[in-house]
């Protein structure tokens, strides 16, 4: 079994950087010894306009069953004596080449490069081949699983079982080609989750600590790839226990990465409001100062937190008695299940329990029960929600559930520029759907107020830039009028 990765360059940035990234000469080749057998790195091309390397991995197909044999029974083995000795694993690209690939390049794929330290973070044109990948899902799933990921080629040519037979129609295997311009420890990262994702199977055991593999590897898109239930189940043998605590720490590192925290700072409830005169405010506290002081303005008592994820907001609310009553509405019921674990629900004082209600519900359709509250407050939401049902979402809050002021925050677009560690063009977070700049953020506001009977301020949150403006924009919409369908009847 192998894959190849290929990459182009000029001469004063030459395709040959990429065994510099590899820790591997392009001048000579290699081999190394795994736990499966030897795994073999050469360079079929080397030059400053292409280079390419091969990974090939030798599978010892005695010493794969005589270790499934001690360890007891291994994911995906076959029960039969035969089918263990007889196999796809020397000529598949299974589990086994993720294993060699975090073997032969576990520096790549930890994103160092210790002699050329400025190449690791460099996004350059990739191109890998893998000739034979089992697929149990077909081509479509292989498409669903990388196309998210940045690739802007990804064919996979499903391999038939025999060409000169064509009615007997595909394998379960495909040709797969991707290309794309990513950086290289992304590229092997991905590999190394979704090589047995794909295939459906682990051909060693699997231990509590494949749970921390898999979110090392997937930082940074795993939690936001629409697929990463799936991937997820599968790279964990679909173990129910091991799977559900990956998808906890998915939802903690999701949840964290949309309100500006440390995944760490969720689970352990961390309160960020503490600050040190060496470290500076965090913008998510900064939004939630400002909402508060919005809704302390507005005289707010009843007030409901759409959209209200781990629960953040809902708990500083708590803090202050004139809030009264608090609802906390959101889609997931994992981030709930976080909120109520932050807040200490089952501990609670039973008046300051009468005080909170957390409840699932989506905000695209309408809800008596969230109608006559005092305020809402849609903190880092609406980017979340795809336009063509950002109309429903609009209608729900300020036309059914109409509470007397709103509150929405968003990220400023413009104020990107300054975020060092975000590419240009890129997104604050992988799931939002679009991010206003500020013209275009007061016209959709103005548009709201309009249509629905409210007057609306503007106020900057964060650090002002005067090129730039703040990080982000926050809008509070004020009930004037009765909307003006409502007033023509």
């Amino acid at each position: 079994m192998f894959l190849t990765i290929s990459t182009t360059g000029t001469p004063d940035r030459p395709a040959t950087d990429l065994g510099f990234l590899l820790h591997k000469h392009p001048g000579s080749a290699q081999s190394f010894s795994t736990s499966h057998g030897t795994a073999h790195v050469l360079y079929p091309e080397a030059s400053d306009a292409r280079c390419t390397a091969a990974l090939m991995l030798e599978v010892d197909a005695i010493a794969l069953v005589r270790k499934g044999r001690e360890q007891g029974r291994g994911s995906g083995q076959a029960d039969t004596a035969l089918a263990q000795y007889v196999n796809d694993r020397p000529y598949a690209a299974s589990s086994l080449l993720a294993v060699a690939l975090a073997a032969v390049f576990r520096t790549a794929l930890g994103g160092t490069c210790k002699a050329r330290p400025e190449l690791a973070g460099q996004v350059r044109p990739l191109r890998i081949e893998i000739p034979a990948l089992p697929a149990r899902g077909g081509a479509d799933l292989v498409r669903r699983l990388f196309a998210p990921l940045g690739w802007h080629t990804v064919d996979a040519e499903p391999v038939p079982l025999d060409a000169q037979f064509p009615e007997w129609g595909d394998s379960r295997y495909v040709r797969l080609v991707l290309e794309g311009e990513l950086v290289l420890a992304d590229a092997l990262r991905q590999l190394y989750v979704l090589l047995p994702v794909l295939d459906d199977a682990k051909h060693y055991w699997v231990a509590p600590d494949e749970v921390d593999k898999l979110l090392r590897a997937g930082e940074g898109w795993l939690a936001g790839h629409p697929e990463h239930r799936l991937i997820t189940a599968r790279y964990l043998a679909r173990r129910p226990g091991l799977t559900r605590t990956a998808m906890e720490r998915l939802e903690l590192a999701r949840l964290a990465d949309v309100d500006d925290v440390e995944a760490d700072q969720l689970d352990n409830a961390v309160d960020e409001a503490e600050d040190t005169e060496d470290r500076p405010v965090p913008l998510a506290v900064q939004r939630r100062d400002a909402i508060l002081a919005a809704l302390k303005a507005a005289g707010a008592q009843r007030v409901l937190d759409l959209g209200c994820g781990q629960g953040q907001l809902v708990q500083e609310l708590l803090k202050d008695v004139q809030f009264t009553e608090i609802v906390g509405v959101d889609v997931s019921v994992r981030a709930l299940t976080v909120a109520a674990r932050r807040l200490r629900l089952e501990r609670m004082g039973e008046r300051q329990r009468a005080r909170v209600t957390l409840r699932q519900g989506s905000l695209a359709y309408t809800d008596r029960q969230l109608a006559g509250y005092d305020a809402a407050v849609l903190c880092e939401v609406v980017e979340h929600v795809d336009l063509p049902r950002l109309p429903a979402l609009e209608y729900a809050v300020f036309g059914a559930a109409r509470p007397r002021t709103v509150i929405v925050t968003t990220p400023n677009r413009e104020y990107n520029v300054r975020w060092e560690s975000l590419p240009a063009g890129h997104v604050r977070h992988r799931d939002h759907r679009f991010e206003w700049d500020r013209a275009e953020f007061r016209a959709w506001a103005e548009s709201v107020a309009g249509r629905h009977g409210y007057t609306v301020r503007h106020e900057p949150v964060g650090p002002e830039d005067p090129e730039v403006g703040p990080p982000t924009q926050m809008a509070v919409f004020t009930a004037a009028a009765a909307p003006k369908e409502e007033q023509a009847a």
